[in-house]
């Protein structure tokens, strides 16, 4: 059975300097994403709130199929922590 395709979505805003330094690693590592623009939509950080209890971004969630994990720790470390246990399996 073929593994099912990683997904990643960016939960970013205008403006966010570090959301850019996400998308660009993400680009250096050639990971296809999807980018959820949270820009004068609080309706979207209101979502935020209830899944991880933050309304900040970036958020980048990472997963399989139905398993999703939410990174929500600044810096890329933890991104790319979380990326290469998805990309090793």
């Amino acid at each position: 059975m073929m593994p099912k395709p990683l997904s990643v979505v960016v939960w970013s805003k205008e403006g966010c300097h570090y959301c850019e330094e996400v998308k660009q690693f993400l680009k250096e590592k050639q990971v296809d994403y999807q980018t959820i623009d949270v820009t004068n939509r609080d309706e979207l950080r209101d979502i935020l709130e209830v899944k991880y209890g933050i309304r900040h971004v970036p958020v980048v969630e990472i997963g399989r199929g139905d398993v999703y994990e939410g990174v929500t720790k600044v810096g890329l470390s933890h991104l790319a922590k979380a990326l290469n246990a998805y990309l090793l399996n």
